[in-house]
């Protein structure tokens, strides 16, 4: 594959900046950098602010979107869910003339990998990813599947240089609005409650700046320790929920409150939307 070590990015708003800011730290962490890094945007200033911000190595560099797609060889589609027909229906006519082989790496919510290619008008290899925000300080969980036409090569090509991102799981195709609607979503839903937990401190005397810091260390390490031992949630939970203690009277208030039910809605509710933009 010629340009594989050409990675490009459609759109460079949050999730295509965090996963461009993702190459950017894999690249940056090599002794000899051999990844290009081509960035597009409506507004290329913004680009060119990206690249401002975290370009030391000079491989990266703005291009036009028809540009990127004539030389990427992996091209990312950083765009919302309901552009991403008129983005492919610009680009098409690029990807026809290509005779070399690239990859379309879709990040859109609910478009499946046969829409993607009935799109863009060819039976092209597709990624189907979904990131999440955290994946720009190499702390995301990024799932993905690959679609029939993407070899075990172009697979490891594409995890080896993405590997800054964070974790990555391969999922079937027909988990990926449910997955989504947790890893995905869930940066906003856990912000929401970063903001809350700091809100309540606050309400109880903290400085503001202390207790948005509390909170994150808390959020960030009680993540940690679940992922470093896979002892059930519940359990950590009673472990800090000594008898008559305040801990049990916070969790009685949240479960008054309908906390759990109140999050698998939400999840529940991301999830029908994800099926509903495909």
């Amino acid at each position: 594959m010629s340009n594989e070590l050409c990675f490009g990015f459609i759109g460079t708003g949050n999730m295509g900046g965090a996963l461009a800011r993702a190459a950017y730290l894999t690249q940056s962490r090599k002794t000899h950098p051999a990844l290009s890094i081509y960035l597009a945007n409506r507004t290329p200033e913004k680009a060119r602010n990206l690249i401002d911000e975290m370009d030391q190595a000079g491989i990266c560099s703005v291009k036009t979107n028809a540009e990127l797609a004539e030389a990427a060889g992996y091209i990312f589609l950083g765009v919302k869910p309901q552009m991403t027909a008129g983005l492919l229906a610009e680009i098409a006519p690029v990807l026809a003339a290509r005779s070399d082989r690239f990859v379309l790496v879709s990040m859109a919510a609910g478009l499946t990998i046969s829409r993607i290619q009935e799109l863009a008008g060819g039976n092209y290899p597709v990624l189907r990813i979904m990131p999440n925000t955290p994946a720009s300080i190499g702390e995301g969980m990024v799932l993905y599947t690959c679609g029939p036409g993407v070899t075990a090569d172009e697979e490891a090509v594409f995890l080896d240089a993405m590997s800054g991102a964070g974790r990555f799981a391969a999922i079937p195709e027909t988990q990926m609005d449910a997955a989504s609607a947790v890893a995905g979503c869930g940066p906003a839903f856990a912000d929401l409650f970063l903001e809350a937990l700091a809100d309540g401190g606050v309400a109880c005397g903290l400085p503001r700046a202390q207790a948005l810091e509390f909170a994150a260390q808390m959020l960030a390490g009680s993540a940690r320790l679940f992922l470093e031992t896979r002892r059930h949630p519940g359990v950590l939970k009673d472990a800090v929920c000594s008898p008559g203690g305040s801990t049990i009277q916070g969790v009685r208030t949240l479960e008054e409150h309908g906390f759990r039910a109140a999050v698998i809605n939400a999840v529940i509710a991301a999830y029908e939307k994800n099926k509903a933009l495909g």
